[in-house]
């Protein structure tokens, strides 16, 4: 069993910041890309960001230069900085991740269950 746990969602007011978390636990061997996801009421599912076990970073051009994304190897978990947050950054945030869960299997997507972020005044 695989499981991927958000946290550090929250309200938070225009212009602010929150740090979003998702550590995996269970069987794990490795863990390559993870990514955010975030999806709003009535709209898509878009691509946030990535990060790669070597630490190559990729970024929606909505949030470059306000999102960071970052991962800790050693402790299973991704991050989400995020900074200068609009209104238009409210949803659901879900982070994503390929596991290899032994050495000799192959890599599997794992969803989280999502944390809310909510920018309003």
């Amino acid at each position: 069993q695989v499981q991927l746990v958000e946290s550090g969602g929250g309200l938070v007011q225009p212009g602010g910041s929150l740090r979003l978390s998702c550590a995996a636990s269970g069987i794990i061997f490795r863990i390559n890309t993870m990514t955010w996801y975030r999806q709003a009421p009535g709209k898509q599912r878009e691509l946030v960001a990535s990060v790669t076990r070597g630490g190559g970073t990729n970024y929606a051009d909505f949030v470059k230069g306000r999102f960071t994304i970052s991962r800790d190897n050693a402790q299973n978990t991704v991050y989400l900085q995020m900074n200068s947050l609009e209104p238009g950054d409210t949803a659901g945030y879900h982070c994503h991740a390929y596991i290899q869960r032994v050495s000799s299997g192959g890599y599997n997507g794992y969803w989280g269950q999502g944390t809310q972020v909510t920018v309003s005044s």
